[in-house]
């Protein structure tokens, strides 16, 4: 995870001359000493779209790269900056102590954000309210899982907009019924009997199918387990602005990990899953079989964007757990343990249920 040495600039307060910190839920800067608040500037710019070629033109070029300052968690990968005047500083990320040890490199630009809405009590509230309501958890768990680490940290994500014209092969089957004629065993007779019996008529298909994808969400970081991130979604994608350096005072960002072509091959699987349920639809009939298909992309759009997370670990028995918070709306998801005795009287509960039946129906014959 890394930040430019431009998100490292302090903001000094215009009341009383301290360093500034922004302020979620609020377009502003607040001191911590003098509670002054000073408001952010939000451009009238509209948050655009980026030509995808054109872009990746420019980044082989530098263009579209800045200089970066950057600390590695040698415990968990994540890479980081530390405050201007901090030397050494716990991991956002797996909770370890990491020492100032940077090195430069060319990053990403991040071109817009959602700042920070959820403010940290607010988080640690929503923390506190999903380990009560976790199921089989370990009876002793709240005391060891402590949100006060929490720290607010920016991820990287991708955006991206395309159109896409897919030729396909395949087969449609149609379903139809048949009178069947068998024999059975009734009372000690041999009898013979008809019933109707579906079967499927199956005939070679092919076309050609377009859709159009607008805002696929793509992580941009190797630092988080993506069934975690996804849980965290819907993001309120509307409410972009453009980025600012103020909206990072107090916070940290990660750098983008997964560059802009490597986070579109990443976009074309649900893309993928998408295109499988039209042609599945313009084949028509009851059942569809999809042969091949060959996609062709186009007008293919992106934007580079840092959406607000509050990211804390925790530790139980040894081992080390992590949580996640959408700093929009207050989703949690993570890592937790398991009670194994909660779970074996579960399914010593179930066997017990499981063998009064079997005993009840034995009983009544």
């Amino acid at each position: 995870m890394s930040v430019s040495s431009e998100t490292q600039r302090q903001f000094p307060c215009r009341q009383c001359g301290a360093n500034l910190e922004f302020e979620p839920g609020q377009y502003a800067l607040k001191c911590r000493y003098c509670q002054t608040e000073n408001e952010i500037g939000v451009s009238a710019k509209r948050v655009s779209e980026e030509d995808f070629l054109v872009a990746l033109a420019a980044e082989s070029g530098g263009e579209a790269t800045q200089e970066t300052l950057t600390v590695k968690c040698e415990a968990c990968g994540a890479e980081s900056a530390l405050k201007a005047d901090v030397t050494a500083d716990q991991c956002p990320f797996c909770g370890c102590a990491i020492v100032a040890q940077g090195r430069s490199s060319r990053q990403i630009k991040p071109k817009s954000l959602l700042p920070f809405h959820i403010k940290r009590e607010q988080a640690m509230g929503a923390f506190g309210d999903w380990v009560r309501g976790l199921w089989f958890a370990p009876s002793d768990l709240g005391r060891f899982a402590d949100a006060n680490g929490l720290k607010g940290v920016y991820i990287p994500y991708w955006t991206y907009d395309c159109n896409t014209e897919s030729q396909y092969r395949g087969e449609r089957g149609d379903d139809y019924w048949e009178t069947e004629t068998y024999t059975a065993n009734e009372n000690g007779k041999c009898v013979t009997k008809t019933r109707q019996v579906r079967k499927t008529r199956w005939r070679p298909v092919s076309g050609t199918v377009g859709n159009s994808f607008d805002d696929i969400l793509i992580l941009a970081s190797n630092s988080l387990p993506r069934q975690y991130t996804e849980k965290l979604e819907p993001w309120d994608l509307e409410n972009l602005v453009g980025y600012s350096d103020e909206y990072l005072a107090g916070f940290v960002a990660e750098s983008y990990q997964i560059d802009l072509k490597g986070g579109f091959e990443l976009a074309k699987q649900p893309m993928a899953g998408e295109i499988r349920r039209t042609i599945c639809r313009d084949i028509g009939g009851d059942h569809q079989r999809i042969g091949s298909v060959d996609t062709q992309y186009f007008d293919i759009t992106f934007k580079p964007i840092l959406l607000p997370l509050w990211i804390s670990a925790y530790s139980y028995r040894g081992r080390t757990f992590r949580f996640l918070i959408n700093a929009r709306t207050g989703e949690v998801s993570g890592e937790r343990p398991y009670s194994g005795w909660k779970i074996g009287l579960l399914i010593s509960a179930i066997l017990v249920m499981v063998a009064a039946v079997v005993m009840l129906v034995r009983y009544s014959q």
